[in-house]
This record gives C-alpha cells, sequence and structure tokens, in this order.
C-alpha cells in the first residue's frame, strides 16, 4: 500500500500519521545509504565478472543517483511519477548487476528496494511487481548457470522462498498500515461526531432555558401586566361612573400587582445564576437564592446544610440548583405556604441530596402529570434535568399537607 511521506500542519488523527511518517523519511534514506554502502564495498571485494568490477560499480553509483533525483521525492505525497520511474530504474540497475556477474553480491539491496515496492506502490501493484522481478532474477540465474537439475532447483527453491519472505513481509506490513489508517480515520470520524453532539446539546440546552424563561415570563409577568390592564381599566370606568372609593381600590390593587411583578421580575434575574457557581460554592448559590426568595416574597424560606459540603462538578451542582429554584418557583406562585425549607445532604457516600418542602396546600401529583394543576414547567423540568445525569427527582404531596420535592445527583 503506498504511504506517502509527507508533512502535514493540521492535527486531525490521520494527519498525526502522515506526520508519523514524514519523520521516518531520513531513517528511510540513511537505511539505503548504509545497504548501498555495505553493497559498494562487497562488490570491490567480491571476485570480479567477466567485464570486471567496474560495470558493477558503476551501475552502483547510477543507483545513487537515481535514488537522488527520483526515490527521495518519488516517497513524498505528490510524487507517484517519479516513484515510479525510481522503482523501474533501481531494479533495471540491479538486474544488470545479476547479468553483469552470475556471483554478484547486489542481493543485498534487497533488502531496501523490495520494501520500497510496498512504500511506493498499492498493494495490488507492489505484489505483482514482487512476482515479477523474482521471476526475471530466476530466469536470468538459469540462463547464467550450467543447466543442471541440482542448480535449477537450488534457483526454483531460493526464488520461492524469496517470494514467500518478501509478500509475507510485505503484507504484514500493509495490514498494520491499513489498520493503523483505519484506526486514525475511526478516530477523527468519532472527534467530529464528539463535537457535532457537543454543539447539539449546547444548542438543545439554549432552546431549554429559552423555553424556561419563556413559561417563567408567561406565568408571571405577562399575567401580571395583563392583571394591570384590567384593574387599571376598571379603575377607569369606576371614575366615569364617579365611584371614586371603587377606583381608588383598583388603583391600590395596580400597585400591589405592580410590586408583585416587580419581585418577581428581581427573583427571575436572581435564578439565572448559575453561571455564578464559577465563582461561589453551590452551598453560597443556595443561600443566596433562599435569601432572595425570603425577601421577595411572603414566604420565608431557611437552608439547612446536612454533612460537609464537597464539589460535585459543574453539572451536579447546576442541576441542584436549577430544581431548588424551580420547586421554589412553585412554592411562591401556587404552593399558598407559611414557611418552606431547603436541605442539601451531604453525608451520602454516593449521592447529594436536595430536598426542598412547603407547608401550602399541597396538590395530586398524579393530576398534576395529567395537566389537571397550574404547576408550570417546575417538576417536570426538575425530573429532566436529574435524569441528564443520572440522577433521579421524586415529588410528594398530598392536598392540604404541602409538598415535598427530594432531588438525587451522583457524586
Amino acid at each position: 500500500m503506498a504511504t506517502p511521506l509527507t508533512r502535514v500542519e493540521h492535527r486531525s488523527s490521520e494527519a498525526d500519521l502522515d506526520a508519523m511518517w514524514a519523520e521516518q523519511e531520513n531513517a528511510w534514506h540513511l537505511g539505503f545509504a548504509l545497504i548501498w554502502a555495505s553493497t559498494f564495498v562487497v562488490v570491490v571485494l567480491a571476485p570480479a565478472g567477466h567485464l570486471g568490477r567496474l560495470p558493477e560499480m558503476a551501475l552502483l553509483v547510477v543507483l545513487a543517483v537515481v535514488y537522488a533525483a527520483f526515490g527521495v521525492p518519488g516517497m513524498r505525497a505528490g510524487g507517484e511519477r517519479r516513484g515510479h520511474a525510481y522503482l523501474v530504474l533501481a531494479w533495471l540497475c540491479v538486474l544488470g548487476m545479476q547479468v553483469l556477474n552470475a556471483d554478484t553480491q547486489s542481493w543485498l539491496l534487497y533488502f531496501i528496494l523490495f520494501p520500497h515496492l510496498w512504500v511506493v506502490l498499492h498493494t495490488r501493484l507492489a505484489i505483482i511487481t514482487t512476482v515479477l522481478i523474482l521471476a526475471a532474477l530466476a530466469v536470468i540465474r538459469i540462463a547464467q548457470s550450467d543447466g543442471s537439475r541440482e542448480v535449477l532447483t537450488s534457483i526454483g527453491l531460493s526464488s520461492v522462498i524469496s517470494l514467500g519472505l518478501s509478500l509475507a513481509l510485505g503484507l504484514f506490513i500493509d495490514r498494520i498500515l491499513r489498520e493503523a489508517q483505519t484506526r486514525a480515520r475511526t478516530i477523527d470520524e468519532l472527534n467530529a461526531t464528539r463535537n457535532e453532539l457537543s454543539a447539539a446539546e449546547r444548542d438543545r440546552g439554549v432552546l431549554e432555558e429559552r423555553e424556561r424563561l419563556s413559561r417563567e415570563i408567561h406565568d408571571t409577568l405577562a399575567q401580571g401586566f395583563t392583571s394591570v390592564l384590567a384593574l387599571s381599566r376598571a379603575a377607569d370606568a369606576a371614575l366615569a361612573r364617579g365611584d371614586v372609593d371603587t377606583a381608588r381600590e383598583r388603583l391600590a390593587l395596580v400597585d400591589a400587582t405592580a410590586r408583585d411583578n416587580l419581585s418577581e421580575a428581581r427573583l427571575i434575574v436572581a435564578e439565572l445564576t448559575p453561571g455564578h457557581l464559577q465563582s461561589r460554592t453551590l452551598v453560597e448559590a443556595l443561600g443566596r437564592l433562599t435569601a432572595a426568595v425570603s425577601a421577595e416574597s411572603k414566604v420565608p424560606t431557611a437552608l439547612s446544610v446536612l454533612g460537609d459540603p464537597a464539589p460535585l462538578g459543574g453539572s451536579g451542582e447546576v442541576v441542584l440548583l436549577r430544581s431548588a429554584q424551580e420547586a421554589l418557583a412553585n412554592v411562591r406562585r401556587h404552593a399558598h405556604a407559611h414557611r418552606s425549607t431547603v436541605t442539601v445532604d451531604y453525608r451520602g457516600a454516593d449521592v447529594v441530596v436536595l430536598t426542598v418542602a412547603d407547608d401550602g396546600r399541597g396538590f395530586e401529583p398524579a393530576a398534576a402529570a395529567e395537566g389537571a394543576t397550574g404547576g408550570g414547567f417546575g417538576l417536570d423540568g426538575v425530573r429532566a434535568r436529574a435524569l441528564e445525569i443520572g440522577g433521579a427527582a421524586t415529588i410528594e404531596s398530598r392536598p392540604g399537607a404541602g409538598t415535598r420535592v427530594r432531588v438525587e445527583v451522583p457524586r
């Protein structure tokens, strides 16, 4: 399988694999130089052919020039044509050395030239070329032999062994390279999918938060403004009739409703606090929330912490804070409670438990699930948030017996 030796700038896994191959380029050049030099020394020292040593030495020099001119750029990206030219010329030099000297030691070059086949060529072409080269060498050796049965058997056996070893090593290397490229491609695909999922989760979070805020505004400010508008029209109608007492009563209700709306607006702003967890602990954020509820509503709210507080990570703490916000929002709007409590229990080994309880009028949870009561967005949001991080939420309530919201998140 062709594996270009090239450097890349982007940092995907496939790019890292290509960069690794590029870093091996000098090792390939050094390997060629060492084997070429060894072959040159052996040719000089070995018995000369019928034309002497100079033709073999000349072909070795030509081989070095061919490698520098075509082999080096041919093993880089975009150098496929030069790589093919290098292989053709290099093997012609080796075959020529075999023709010039039947006892040539040019076989040492096989250790680098056969691997080059698998670097430059694709798998099928590398197999075909390997078979053709070994067949050509066998034909030349047979032509140079005396044709005896022993020599022919030796040539055939050595050619078969060489072919088997060359193909086994080449296919093994090819398989490793394919697996590495497949793994790199899979990692890149997984990273891309993870990034897409992260973006989708962020978008979903934004949409859910927008939906929550729209319902908060609809359930509080919009209804309050509707009441103000209706009361102001009633006061105007009373003045038109000359009923000053009724007009003053309606205006007093307008004032009270406007004050309530202002309190609700401040509470909504106070509820946008998960980002503040970056600079304060969950207990501090809950203390701020309960203080705001007590100050802006007529429902005294107390915070109790059991055990030693410990960080839960952003998701767990946001879920608990949001759950407290949703539960207290329902207390303010629907419970008609005299008091409420928020308890955080850190004593569990595996979970942290948040409990929000009130002594209000309560409701039927089954009826609320069917939409028979005005529970708002809160309870469904509490359950959904807890489930998203592997936690759980339960709501216990009965008419006239108050409500208890319990949320567990894993440590």
